[in-house]
């Protein structure tokens, strides 16, 4: 199970006082988490989620509680912090940052159609818009830069066979990261996949996991969900799925023609960036009961989108 901190009865009972939300009813670790402690919580008052942050610099936590904040507040279903009955939202426990959250209903999806996609994709742009206009800034701490540092130390551990595929995705940031960096911005969910998001039937209903968010170019985030809900079994991209996706996006936020000419370097970069990403959470946590997301997925996806077939659409 991956729940980094475990907690005692009785210390989560004396954490959930201030809240007034009623007697703690039951309590279990969830086990899908790769960085940090997650629970589901059960009080009279209703269901929530409490999370130990494990993992990044304690100065960013008023970032996400803030942006989590605005997504609420604009309507988005999201995990928004819960305050105390003196207003304090961001708390410790067992030594760590802790936050309480209300629960969000319903269940992933593992298996996504065009209309999951679509949804995935309006839900997107409304976080994009919700934020572009006054954006909160937060510097990625696994952006273009952190990729450039890491691709070279990895590279020591891969098979010769894979060291150009390796080698060429770092020489792409290298080349275009001004461009890139220079797109249109606002705040990322930067870590969309299917395991963040939940349905209740074909109704998008809570977005969750906001631990990677950060301020930069909104297709890079894009390019982070397209990847996951529109990869087929071989990772080649599902053509309805992803005119779906971007369908829907398009028509709360319109491309640029930058953007479009980008895309198929952007698809490439967000696989790298998780190809490397799951290559260090393998190396770190071998042998431990952690859940560990396959490197070998992403090298594959990688391997495919040397070629994309699936334009953004523009507005004529």
């Amino acid at each position: 199970m991956s729940v980094f901190t475990p907690l005692e009865r009785p210390e989560l009972e004396d954490f959930l006082v201030p809240y007034q939300l009623g007697r703690l009813k039951d309590f279990q670790g969830i086990g899908a988490g790769t960085e940090n402690s997650n629970f589901f919580v059960s009080l009279e008052a209703g269901e929530y989620v409490l999370t130990l942050i494990e993992r990044g610099p304690q100065a960013d936590l008023p970032f996400f509680v803030e942006l989590l904040g605005r997504l609420h507040e604009a309507g988005l279903p999201v995990p928004y912090a819960l305050p105390t009955a003196s207003g304090v939202r961001l708390r410790e426990l067992a030594g760590k940052p802790a936050l309480l959250q209300p629960r969000l209903q319903g269940s992933h999806i593992s298996q996504p159609n065009a209309h999951h996609c679509a949804e995935v994709g309006s839900w997107l742009a409304r976080l994009h818009l919700a934020t572009r206009e006054q954006i909160l800034e937060r510097r990625s701490d696994r952006g273009l830069d952190w990729m450039l540092e890491e691709g070279p130390l990895l590279a020591l551990q891969l098979p010769d066979k894979l060291l150009p595929l390796l080698r060429d995705s770092l020489d792409e940031v290298t080349t275009l990261q001004p461009r890139i960096l220079a797109l249109p911005r606002a705040n990322l969910h930067a870590d969309l996949f299917r395991d963040n998001v939940l349905f209740e039937g074909n109704h998008l209903s809570g977005v969750i996991d906001f631990y990677n968010a950060c301020s930069g170019p909104m297709l890079y985030d894009l390019a982070i969900t397209v990847n996951d809900w529109c990869s087929q079994a071989d990772e080649r991209l599902d053509g309805p799925r992803a005119r779906a996706l971007l369908g829907a996006y398009a028509a709360l936020r319109p491309f640029t023609p930058t953007e479009a000419e980008l895309w198929p370097t952007m698809l490439r970069i967000a696989c790298l960036r998780f190809w490397l990403s799951r290559l260090i959470a393998a190396q770190s946590f071998a042998g431990q009961d952690v859940l560990i997301h396959d490197p070998a997925e992403i090298q594959r996806r990688l391997l495919q989108r040397q070629q994309v077939d699936c334009p953004l659409p523009l507005a004529l």
